[in-house]
């Protein structure tokens, strides 16, 4: 098993909670149910996946976990942008956050890179 709270792409990731979380306090109360339970839920996705994956026996089955928690950094990516198109929160609010998850898609995807070799 390997010690997640060490990983670096699994720390951001819990910055990334956070700041969504933030984000989310922003929203109106009708969006309670909608995009701000989403959002919170695919952001939530993010480190949990890398946790849960660093508990599995295999680089495969690591890799797998991973996968999934990118394609929920993506998930949030959209959703941010959609409270911002819609007017709820501003760009300018949202770019730090963006920029961390976007630094966090590059993390996943080299980290996945690397277990693809152990995997081969």
């Amino acid at each position: 098993m390997r010690h997640f709270q060490q990983l670096l792409v699994w720390q951001k990731g819990m910055n990334i909670v956070a700041g969504v979380y933030a984000v989310a306090r922003q929203l109106p109360k009708e969006e309670l149910f909608g995009l701000r339970s989403q959002l919170t839920r695919a952001a939530v996705s993010i480190p949990s996946n890398i946790a849960e994956g660093s508990s599995r026996g295999s680089a495969r089955d690591y890799k797998r976990f991973l996968e999934i928690a990118l394609g929920s950094t993506f998930e949030v990516e959209t959703q941010l942008l959609i409270t911002e198109r819609i007017g709820l929160v501003s760009l300018d609010e949202l770019t730090p956050l963006l920029s961390i998850v976007r630094e966090e898609q590059m993390m996943l995807q080299a980290f996945m890179r690397r277990l693809e070799k152990e995997i081969q």
